[in-house]
């Protein structure tokens, strides 16, 4: 029987961190139930890549899906998780030292630890070389547990660029230092924002024991 749910998104409030220059994360209950005579109603305020996102190739990419465009089946099903926070780097190289067969989407847990409230010093980024490997192993999805596949003052985005190339699409600052490694099912749609280059999503996961597999 499969275990509960293990969320593994990043909360979203107003200490949350983001990108330097970018749009903060900001939440008002616009309208009171003292106003209103009925309900209250809330605001928020946000750049589509604070917190647990999905990037769409339209982020990258002008001539390119937008987040509404993706199959929603790509963020639904088995995952799995790999510690990877032994490894300086993560390239083919580093991928190869594990069992990846199967796999499908891939989630990364790195030496990064999960705070949501501070925007990390360094990352660490996914080399170019992984790109054709992933294809190879019939992996359609990468997670990582830092805001970003590359560096944060990267402007040829190559390793985006190569994942995009080789069909792996990206998700990026879920939360992985409470989950061990292993097979899980994968819930984390992003919302149906038409014309948008990311979307913020709910990320969970919930343990496939023994042979089982996901709906």
């Amino acid at each position: 029987m499969t275990g509960k749910w293990i969320d593994i998104s990043q909360p979203l409030s107003k200490e949350i961190a983001h990108w330097a220059g970018d749009t903060p994360f900001s939440y008002e209950t616009a309208f009171t139930k003292e106003k209103t005579g009925s309900v209250n109603i809330g605001k928020i305020t946000t750049s589509l890549h604070t917190g647990t996102h999905v990037d769409a190739p339209f982020h990258f990419l002008n001539e390119a899906l937008t987040i509404d465009e993706l199959d929603i089946s790509l963020f639904i099903g088995r995952a799995r998780v790999i510690d990877v926070s032994g490894f300086p780097e993560i390239s083919r190289k580093t991928l190869e030292e594990f069992q990846l067969q199967g796999a499908e989407r891939l989630l990364l847990k790195t030496a990064v630890p999960n705070k949501p409230e501070t925007f990390p010093d360094s990352l660490v980024p996914i080399q170019e070389d992984c790109a054709a490997y992933l294809e190879q192993q019939g992996i359609f999805l990468i997670g990582v547990d830092v805001p970003s596949v590359d560096n944060p003052d990267s402007k040829d985005m190559t390793a985006h660029h190569a994942l995009h190339a080789h069909g792996v699409h990206i998700l990026e600052n879920i939360m992985l230092d409470h989950v061990e490694e292993g097979d899980y099912e994968l819930i984390a749609l992003p919302l149906r924002i038409k014309g948008a280059d990311g979307s913020p999503v709910r990320a969970v996961l919930r343990k496939i024991q023994g042979g089982e597999r996901e709906w």
